[in-house]
């Protein structure tokens, strides 16, 4: 059915195997697009954009402790710092 494939990574240029186990999990979430970087590569890509994110100071709205979030506070909207926000889940 599925048989390993080496593809190139876009990033680095290194050759990688999506093996058929992968390209099994791929078909069944829907995926279309096979991968276009290498392990590492994905690793660092997800690391840098992670690293890259603005945080934000707020109050929460339910115990009022000061919190950061990945998002600017609207005055209209409430926000919970972790422990609230899992509370309310």
């Amino acid at each position: 059915m599925y048989e390993d494939k080496t593809l190139v990574c876009k990033d680095c240029g290194a050759e990688f195997v999506f093996t058929a186990g992968e390209q099994e999990f791929y078909a069944e979430k829907g995926f279309e697009n096979e991968p276009t970087r290498c392990k590492e590569c994905r690793i660092a890509r997800k690391n840098s954009l992670r690293q890259s994110r603005e945080m934000h100071t707020a109050i929460c709205a339910d115990c009022g402790k000061e919190a950061q979030v990945p998002f600017e506070p609207k005055e209209d909207r409430p926000v919970y710092c972790s422990e609230c926000f899992a509370n309310h889940r």
